[in-house]
């Protein structure tokens, strides 16, 4: 078995991109820097384009695949995961509203950052990309072709939005994945040749640090309610997976993580049925530290930029969120990539606000995926519990061949 380079890594890539951008800032001639500001505005039009796309190819097959014979254990799971997410989310505003106007201080009389491409320094020539449809276009098809797929007996349409997730997928892997450092150097470059880079880095490690002390916060609650309903000790219940959550941290793998977490559920009582069928299930609906991150990195953005924050609306960004996370593709980034069309959609951000937000969530990825991992075996506590030892509990593959859902980084 060979091993990866270091360098292989996404997170490596991704804060090489970030150290390299802050100090070629210093000394790179603006002719040079102007290359990487070009390079950063045919990739931004590049993403306004495929992410209309990537949702419909993504939402539409995931809704699809929750309505086929799924029986009723699938849709009582689906509903306690989507409500852990939401609840996440909700947690991570409520917190991030009380504590971000004393912890990012400072910060906030600091003017909305400068997009590189809209500055003095920009790049050589722009190319417009005209998305096939708009975001929330793309979201409501998707909603209406899911739940219809569901409903005809035929497969044909099934199987051809698979394809189109399939191709999505492609796209994601072999072209927005291994060019998002060059994205994010670029992106660097242009905040240091424009010298805000300092309110940047000092605003992003307060929330870095309250977003890991939140995870683990999450998690208290979490085991906490299902210690209370199965009648068990939530801490025992805990220590029981801290090798998935290890496992987790180490890979920011799901698929990596799935054969700890099915042990580690077993290991809490859940019953082999159970734990067969909601640990990987979870795995693919259950990102619950993933949307507080996100959350959390949104709202000290629009914090620092000075962007209204109006409660209604930023709950409608979380049920969405709680939604768009469920389609989320299985790769380093995924949720964060799957995230950015309602993010510039309904809540306004631009190119520089969504590279930021790809930055700091793939910067401290592991510990949201070590967040998921670990709190989908407080949901199969809970499932256990309610299934107690039925015989009607679906089966989902456990092997990474077997379904969709067993993918690295998520």
């Amino acid at each position: 078995m060979t091993k990866k380079p270091l360098t292989s890594h996404l997170l490596v890539r991704v804060l090489l991109g970030i150290v390299l951008g802050i100090a070629c800032g210093l000394f790179f001639p603006e002719p040079l820097a102007r290359v990487f500001l070009t390079f950063n505005g045919l990739f931004s039009a590049f993403l306004g384009f495929i992410v209309p796309l990537l949702i419909l190819g993504l939402v539409t097959p995931a809704i699809a695949d929750l309505g086929r014979g799924a029986g009723k254990w699938l849709g009582i799971t689906a509903g306690i995961a989507y409500a852990s997410t939401v609840f996440s989310g909700v947690l991570a505003y409520l917190v991030a509203r009380g504590s971000y106007p004393w912890l990012l201080g400072g910060q906030q009389d600091v003017n909305p950052l400068a997009n590189p491409e809209e500055s003095a320094l920009t790049g050589y020539f722009v190319v417009e990309m005209e998305p096939v449809f708009g975001v929330m276009t793309a979201l409501l098809l998707s909603f209406c072709l899911g739940v219809g797929i569901t409903l005809i007996p035929g497969d044909t349409l099934h199987r051809t939005m698979d394809d189109l997730r399939r191709i999505i997928m492609r796209i994601v892997e072999l072209v927005i994945i291994p060019l998002l450092p060059v994205y994010i150097f670029g992106m660097f470059l242009g905040l240091s040749m424009t010298g805000q880079i300092a309110a940047v880095i000092s605003t992003f490690f307060k929330v870095v640090v309250l977003a890991l002390v939140l995870t683990i916060v999450l998690l208290l609650v979490q085991y906490g309610i299902a210690g209370a309903y199965a009648r068990r000790n939530p801490l025992v219940l805990l220590k029981n997976m801290l090798p998935a959550y290890a496992t987790a941290l180490g890979t920011s793998s799901s698929a990596a993580s799935i054969p700890v977490t099915l042990k580690c559920a077993e290991a809490n009582g859940v019953s082999k049925p159970v734990a067969g069928f909601a640990v990987p299930l979870c795995a693919t609906i259950h990102l619950a530290g993933s949307t507080m991150k996100i959350v959390l990195f949104s709202l000290a953005i629009m914090t620092i930029t000075g962007m209204p924050v109006d409660t209604l609306t930023y709950l409608g960004f979380v049920l969405m969120l709680g939604i768009t996370m469920v389609a989320a593709p299985g790769v380093p980034g995924g949720a964060i990539m799957a995230a950015v069309g309602i993010m510039q959609s309904m809540l306004g951000f631009d190119e520089t606000a969504v590279g930021l937000m790809i930055a700091t969530y793939i910067a401290i990825d592991s510990f949201g995926t070590a967040t998921n991992v670990t709190g989908d075996g407080a949901i199969a506590v809970v499932v256990d519990k309610l299934v107690g030892r039925r015989s009607d509990v679906p089966e989902i593959g456990t092997e990474p061949d077997d379904a969709r859902v067993l993918v690295p980084g998520r």
